[in-house]
């Protein structure tokens, strides 16, 4: 079943994930979720940084 939207996640950040109908509403959710844990106490990341690469979606 396809539904259109961008679903996206923190790795290592439990809880961190969300979805939106566009890549700028997913970016937009997932600032508000990563500031409502942040509320809640220090997450126990179990990540560790790596990079980031940006991609051109035509």
């Amino acid at each position: 079943m396809e539904t259109g939207l961008y679903v996206g996640y923190v790795p290592g950040f439990p809880g961190a994930h969300t979805q939106g109908t566009s890549l700028d509403e997913l970016q937009q959710n997932l600032q508000e979720v990563v500031s409502m844990l942040l509320e809640d106490g220090e997450p126990v990341l179990d990540a560790q940084f790596v990079g980031t690469q940006q991609l051109a979606i035509a």
